[in-house]
């Protein structure tokens, strides 16, 4: 229980990540995803470690490599742009152009190792299109996923968006 959570994971038992790439891997995934969800310049900022940013992109990047290779399959590798400020609250992010800055500089690290840019758990459209556009600029394939309300009776993202205008939007 900690707010670097996977980021943790990163720093104190990499062959973790690696080994756990390996078993999905083996039961069949055509793509993993590098473990950098929480390793976000102002998450690790916030948490006193902002040095190690490029450390862990890169730690992220190397393990999946290294899983894709101990395994011995092609598959690919996503990059990983999350939410910045946490997944289910979009009312806690930041400007567009100051998101897509930060969004800039996650690519920045990852768009030379990765097959292909995850832009996750996207709670709002904004900060859906500040993720898409970052992501777009590597020039590589782009998938996005939302996450959803709670609330069985509307189908809406976490902003109150419907999918169909966030996908309009990106």
């Amino acid at each position: 229980p900690t707010p670097l959570w996977s980021a943790r994971v990163l720093i104190d038992e990499p062959d973790l990540v690696r080994d756990l790439h390996v078993d999905f891997i083996e039961a069949g995934a055509q793509v993993i995803t590098i473990n950098t969800y929480a390793a976000t310049p102002e998450r690790l900022e916030r948490e006193g470690v902002g040095d190690l940013f490029a450390t862990l992109q890169r730690r992220g990047i190397d393990l999946a490599r290294q899983a894709r290779d101990k395994a011995g399959k092609d598959v690919r590798i996503a990059g990983c742009l999350p939410p910045l400020f946490g997944s289910y609250k979009p009312e806690l992010t930041l400007s567009f152009d100051k998101t897509l800055a930060i969004y800039r500089r996650i690519v920045d690290e990852q768009k030379d190792h990765v097959d292909l840019i995850l832009c996750e758990t996207m709670a709002s459209a904004e900060e859906g299109l500040a993720a898409a556009t970052a992501a777009a600029e590597s020039g590589l394939p782009i998938w996005v996923s939302w996450t959803l309300k709670d609330d069985a009776e509307t189908i809406t993202l976490r902003s109150g968006e419907t999918i169909a205008d966030a996908a309009n939007a990106i």
